[in-house]
């Protein structure tokens, strides 16, 4: 892309991520208002971007991933854990698994109980969940079918997948063919956002056809965001434009309304920190002036972790066949030519949502089913025919970290999760293991059910769940919350229920990091609804109208509270 004119724009969004892309097309729907939108990875130009099983392609080349990795994580054998997030037109959404998610209910109204935060709901923010979709497999109260992101529900053709779901029925869990619907709980498909074959990430749902309608965006891609640059005194601060290094030259750009960082749970801390926003001594310690002191910045970092409960196969059904270059080729060449077959999936078609316990309202337990055992970005094959469940907890108490590492833009930050601090989380852990196989060892799978690979039948007390999961847990690639929307009078909070920036004009984090706490699900769902409601937020619109519904609760939680 050629270089972005050296001039003033209404408005400047630093990211192209799920975020990035949607108020890009958003904020440019009002005629003549023009914007800027800065992306430090390349175009999303790639065949292996676009071909929905070929995700874990992008996802390993750095490319088109940041490809951070974590600090030791103490409570996890010391291991440094992969933290991939996109650097790449379309961030996360153009080399993530595609599945779509929104979260529980309840996880929006948990928000909503702060001040200032009322508007957060589900019921307010349900319509632009609704906005933002389209279903293919048709409209309702719940789902949208006039936006611009596409939502595909999976023909599940494996008989693996239609076994995975009886099972979970026979072990006592209800089936749920929505699980973005009325009722989250339970066992069913798992809907992706793919359309006709193809990966439909946040550039092809919105950004691709805003650049074709408006000649107010300019889009610069391998351009790094390195500081907000303010004007004015004191409390009178007020975010004016950005620099940005584009190969060698440093650049800059003005915005007359605002600047809006969409950097993800990881950059965007980092571009406030760098810009002299976040706790004033530690900026001062690397050398940064401090324009407000926000303690709050790079804190509270959450994510999902989970593993994998693996089986052999004792049929050749699954995917392991598919795994030699001639079967790759063939898969390919029919999605190149027909956006058919094995290649038009993101072969997590099946999954689900469980309470690990009586007494737990909501399900924190979350599965995504695959007819292979390899791991989640194509490495640590099984030799054999296998299938596999993902577990992991839904709402870890275990928080963590971004810190800056150094002063300079190209310098890494440190990233600490501290996954599996809390006894919560590992109980929750441990209980999702032993749950899932009891799934496993339901009637439904007896015809394709071999021996348990991992963790294996030597792994039973606590004590060895608790090490297997310190050994073999990974991220699921949800982190989230290093900039948490609050209250006024919470010194933590970063932004407020506007998403601006606290003690600043003129300055918005917009992405998954306000979130106060992780949804239940996965995140770009949520990303995507939160960037709508901020494009109404930020042009001075009204709400769209909350959207009341019926949802989901057990009968039976309120009495089996522990």
């Amino acid at each position: 892309m050629t270089r972005p004119p050296d001039r003033e724009f209404d408005y400047i969004i630093a990211g192209a991520g799920s975020a990035g892309c949607v108020l890009a097309s958003r904020l440019t729907e009002v005629a003549g208002t023009s914007v800027l939108l800065l992306e430090a990875g390349p175009p999303d130009h790639s065949i292996f971007i676009h071909m929905p099983s070929a995700f874990a392609y992008p996802l390993a080349d750095d490319k088109y991933n940041w490809a951070y990795v974590t600090e030791p994580e103490p409570h996890m054998n010391g291991r440094r854990m992969s933290c991939p997030r996109g650097r790449v037109i379309g961030g996360s959404s153009s080399i993530n698994g595609m599945v779509y998610i929104r979260g529980h209910a309840h996880d929006y109204d948990a928000w909503a109980t702060v001040k200032g935060l009322e508007h957060w709901n589900y019921f307010g923010c349900l319509p632009y969940f609704r906005k933002a979709e389209t279903r293919l497999k048709g409209a309702d109260v719940y789902h949208g079918g006039n936006g611009p992101l596409f939502v595909t529900t999976p023909a599940m053709t494996n008989p693996l997948y239609g076994a995975f779901i009886d099972a979970g029925s026979q072990a006592g869990y209800p089936y749920t063919p929505d699980m973005n619907g009325y009722q989250q709980e339970g066992v069913g498909p798992m809907d992706q956002t793919t359309y006709r074959g193809r990966r439909w990430s946040a550039a092809m749902a919105y950004l691709r056809p805003a650049r074709a309608r408006s000649p107010d965006l300019s889009v610069a891609d391998r351009c790094l965001v390195t500081r907000i640059l303010f004007e004015g005194p004191g409390d009178a601060r007020r975010a004016t434009g950005v620099e940005f290094a584009r190969g060698g030259t440093l650049l800059q750009a003005r915005a007359r309304r605002e600047v809006i960082v969409c950097g993800g749970a990881i950059n965007s801390p980092q571009i406030l920190m760098l810009s002299g926003i976040g706790d004033a001594d530690t900026l001062a310690a690397h050398g940064i002036a401090p324009v407000v002191h926000l303690p709050g910045v790079g804190q509270n970092l959450q994510d999902h972790i989970e593993t994998y409960v693996q089986h052999a196969c004792t049929q050749p059904i699954t995917l392991y066949s598919t795994q030699n270059l001639l079967a790759k080729g063939r898969i390919g060449l029919q999605w190149l030519l027909f956006r058919s077959g094995l290649g038009a999936t993101n072969h997590f078609e099946a999954g689900g949502f469980i309470r690990s316990q009586a007494g737990v309202r909501q399900p924190d337990l979350q599965y995504h089913f695959l007819p292979i055992a390899m791991n989640y970005d194509g490495s640590d094959q099984v030799r054999q025919h296998g299938f596999q469940a993902h577990v992991g907890p839904m709402r870890p108490t275990s928080t963590g970290q971004v810190t800056l590492r150094a002063a300079d833009p190209r310098a890494r930050v440190r990233i600490q999760f501290n996954y599996m601090a809390t006894e919560g989380d590992r109980r929750e852990f441990r209980d999702g293991i032993k749950l899932t196989r009891e799934i496993f060892a339901q009637k439904a799978l007896e015809p394709f059910r071999g021996a348990e690979l991992s963790p294996g039948p030597d792994v039973r007390t606590d004590a060895q769940i608790d090490e297997h999961i310190r050994r073999k847990a990974e991220s699921a690639y949800h982190a989230s919350c290093s900039c948490k929307m609050g209250a006024d009078d919470d010194p933590m909070a970063v932004v407020d229920g506007q998403l601006r920036v606290r003690g600043v004009d003129g300055l918005r984090v917009v992405d998954a990091s306000v979130m106060p706490a992780v949804a239940s699900g996965n995140l770009n769902a949520p990303t995507i609804m939160i960037a709508e409601k901020a494009a109404d937020l930020i042009l001075g619109r009204a709400p769209l109208a909350p959207t009341p519904v019926p949802v989901y609760d057990h009968p039976h939680w309120q009495t089996q509270q522990r």
